[in-house]
């Protein structure tokens, strides 16, 4: 089941009663808390990282527009590569420390189901 984005807090201004969560049905949040993303309680230092790779992004396209050197461009792709890899490091490891962790003190399938899950996301991330 492919599930929306994330939101704690609906158009209203309400908090929905139940979120969906990849791998899960729907979950009344009242009851279970660990349906948040792992990031949650990082969600902004995410975000600020995310707009800085952004920002990177637009100089990246300055620097092609206005036809500066080639060297000068692949250092700012270097650049913005690294910077979008430690968004993803530090998204491996809320997930690990957050769902992961939680999963595997369950114990049960949905244990190893996540750890496996962890490992594609580490080779995903390996293979780039």
């Amino acid at each position: 089941m492919q599930s929306a984005p994330f939101s704690a807090i609906d158009a209203a201004g309400r908090r929905p009663r139940w979120i969906l969560c990849r791998g899960m049905e729907r979950v009344d949040h009242t009851a279970v808390q660990q349906a948040l993303p792992g990031y949650h309680d990082d969600k902004d230092a995410v975000l600020k990282r995310l707009r800085r790779v952004e920002g990177q992004v637009r100089g990246l396209q300055r620097l092609v527009k206005e036809d500066q050197y080639c060297i000068d461009v692949l250092t700012q792709v270097a650049a913005t590569t690294k910077a979008l890899q430690a968004v993803a490091v530090q998204l491996l490891e809320d997930h690990l420390q957050h769902c992961v962790q939680e999963a595997v003190m369950a114990g049960g399938d949905e244990a190893r189901d996540k750890v496996a899950e962890a490992s594609q996301a580490v080779a995903r991330f390996l293979r780039t």
